[in-house]
């Protein structure tokens, strides 16, 4: 393969990557926030206590969870067929990417709101905050270095899972890793393929760090 044909690919390659990570992170957040603060505030020590509810969204949110990607993938390819059309693809990728992540933000939302100190919650209810208020004016705010870094944390995982993605023609880096460096034994293409993937985590990653000490006012 030539050196414009193989740039061209991994350029196109590390494009899909992106746009696969980070529309499948923001539709999962758009899913994953909510219940996550659900879980949160109807816990028995939550400002709006529901048994019922915290049982019964923890337990699916547990089992989904509890299924490795890889399955996941290839068990909701009807769906996926439904919904993109195909099951092949960066955009068909997305939909098992937001259902494997989903879950998985939801309790890293709960963990990052769990952090916020109790006493700030009181002094809001004995100030006759509303439970909306509280979520608004005093977990999300309180909680927002928290929930950067949970970000960053679910953006390099959601990475990872899309490399997975590539053994069922998800497309991306990880599909040129298997394509090119495993059934072409071209292990030159393999090596780029994981450099470019850890230069993006790293990325990544510092973007998250460098916003989490700006937002966080204990640092400032």
């Amino acid at each position: 393969m030539e050196i414009t044909e193989l740039a061209d690919l991994l350029i196109k390659g590390t494009g899909e990557t992106l746009y696969m990570t980070l529309v499948s992170t923001f539709i999962a957040y758009v899913i994953g926030l909510p219940i996550g603060i659900i879980l949160n505030i109807t816990d028995k020590e939550g400002i709006c206590p529901n048994k019922a509810v915290n049982i019964v969204l923890g337990v699916i949110v547990n089992i989904i969870r509890s299924i490795p990607f890889i399955i996941l993938l290839v068990a909701i390819i009807p769906v996926t067929r439904f919904i993109v059309g195909t099951s092949i693809g960066s955009t068909a990728t997305i939909v098992p990417l937001t259902a494997a992540a989903g879950p998985f933000v939801a309790r890293m939302v709960e963990s990052s709101i769990k952090e916020v100190d109790p006493g700030v919650i009181e002094a809001a209810q004995s100030a006759g905050a509303s439970p909306i208020q509280i979520i608004f004016k005093v977990l999300i705010p309180e909680a927002k270095p928290s929930l950067i870094v949970g970000s960053t944390i679910a953006v390099t995982t959601i990475l990872g899972y899309s490399t997975m993605a590539g053994f069922v023609g998800g497309g991306g880096l990880g599909s040129i890793a298997i394509n090119y460096g495993y059934y072409r034994y071209q292990t030159d293409i393999m090596m780029v393929t994981v450099v470019l993937l850890v230069v993006v985590v790293q990325l990544f990653q510092e973007i998250g760090m460098r916003i989490t000490r700006k937002t966080d006012k204990r640092i400032n």
